[in-house]
C-alpha cells in the first residue's frame, strides 16, 4: 500500500520516532566522531559510515519485494520525469551531517554539535513547514510552534555561554548549524521521494547512495592533499554509524508526513540532547559544557517540545 493511502501515525507515536531519531542521531555522531579521530580524517571516516549503510540498503532493497518494487518505481519515475532531481539530494545534506560528525565531534563532543544541530534544524523547519516543502504540504506556523522553536533556540544560548566554546574553532561550530539545516531539508526531501516510489527502504537507498559518492569525492580529494589516514582500528562498534543511520534516516521518512518537518526536528532534538548529555557524562571529550549547563538545555528543549506538540486549544467566548 502507497504513502498516500496509507493510515496515519498516531500523534504520541509519531512523536516518540522522533525522538528515537535524536538518540540514534547522538550515538552515531560519538561513533563516527571517535572513528575520525581514530583515522585522524573525518572525510574517510564519513564514507566508512555511509557505505556501510549503503551496503547495508542494498541487501534489504534486493531482498524483500518492497524494496524491489521501489527501486522498479524510482527509475520509472526519473525516466518520465515524475521525480525530479532535487528528491535524489537529500544525500548530500546527509553526506554533510556524517562529515561534519567525524571532523568534529571527536573534539567537541556530543552536546556542542547537538547545540548547533538545534539552531539549523530549527529554523529551517519553521521556514519548510510555512513554505509547504514536506510531504504534508503547508503546516501552520502557529503562536505554540513558534514559541517551541523559540525554546529550542534559548536552549543553544545556554550552550554557547561561558566557556563552552572556548578553544574551539569557528568552523567546528558553524558546520553543525549547516547540517542542521540540511536534516530538515533532507527529511522534508525524503518524504516527499517516499512518496513517488511508496517506500521508505527505496527513499533511504537514495539518500545513501547520494551522500556516499560525494563523501567518496571529499575523501579522495582530501587524502590526496594530506596524505593517507592511519590504519583502521580493529574496534568492532566503531563501524556501527552507518547501519544506524540507515535505521534512523528511514523511521523519518515515514513518520515525517504525520509529525511535519518542525516537530520531527524538535523531537529529535529531545532525544539528542538526552542522550548527549548522557554519552558525554560517561565519555567525555576534550572541550564542552558542564553538566549543569547541559542539564538546563535539556530541560529548555523538553519544554520547547511540550510547548510545539500539544494540541492547545482557544478558548471560545461566551
Amino acid at each position: 500500500m502507497g504513502w498516500v493511502t496509507a493510515p496515519r501515525i498516531p500523534a504520541a507515536l509519531a512523536l516518540g520516532g522522533a525522538v528515537a531519531i535524536g538518540v540514534m542521531t547522538a550515538v552515531q555522531a560519538r561513533i563516527n566522531g571517535q572513528l575520525g579521530v581514530h583515522l585522524d580524517d573525518g572525510f574517510v571516516a564519513a564514507v566508512i559510515s555511509f557505505g556501510s549503510g549503503l551496503v547495508i540498503l542494498i541487501v534489504l532493497s534486493a531482498a524483500f519485494p518492497a524494496g524491489r518494487a521501489g527501486f522498479a518505481r524510482l527509475v520509472e519515475g526519473i525516466r518520465e520525469r515524475r521525480i525530479p532531481w532535487w528528491m535524489l539530494a537529500g544525500g548530500a545534506a546527509g553526506a554533510l551531517t556524517v562529515a561534519t560528525q567525524g571532523l568534529a565531534v571527536g573534539l567537541i563532543g556530543v552536546s556542542l554539535f547537538t547545540v548547533g544541530v538545534v539552531a539549523g534544524q530549527t529554523v529551517s523547519g519553521l521556514l519548510l513547514d510555512r513554505a509547504g516543502f514536506g510531504p504534508a504540504g503547508i503546516v501552520a506556523v502557529t503562536v505554540p510552534r513558534l514559541i517551541g522553536g523559540a525554546l529550542a533556540l534559548v536552549a543553544v544560548s545556554l550552550a554557547v555561554a561561558g566557556d563552552g566554546l572556548a578553544g574551539v574553532p569557528l568552523w567546528m561550530a558553524v558546520l553543525p548549524v549547516l547540517a542542521g539545516a540540511g536534516i530538515a531539508w533532507q527529511q522534508a526531501t525524503n518524504g516527499r521521494l517516499r512518496q513517488r516510489v511508496q517506500t521508505p527502504l527505496t527513499a533511504t537507498l537514495v539518500n545513501f547512495a547520494g551522500g556516499t559518492i560525494l563523501l567518496a569525492i571529499a575523501a579522495v580529494v582530501h587524502v590526496g592533499l594530506v596524505g593517507a589516514p592511519r590504519p583502521l582500528p580493529a574496534d568492532p562498534w566503531l563501524y556501527l554509524g552507518g547501519a544506524i543511520g540507515v535505521v534512523y534516516i528511514a523511521l523519518g521518512t515515514a513518520i515525517v508526513r504525520d509529525t511535519g518537518v518542525l516537530l520531527l526536528g524538535l523531537g529529535a532534538v529531545v532525544g539528542q540532547l538526552c542522550a548527549s548529555v548522557l554519552i558525554d557524562a560517561v565519555w567525555p571529550t576534550p572541550t564542552g559544557p558542564g553538566l549543569v549547563q547541559e542539564l538546563a538545555m535539556v530541560t529548555i528543549a523538553l519544554l520547547s517540545v511540550v510547548v510545539a506538540a500539544v494540541p492547545w486549544r482557544r478558548r471560545r467566548a461566551r
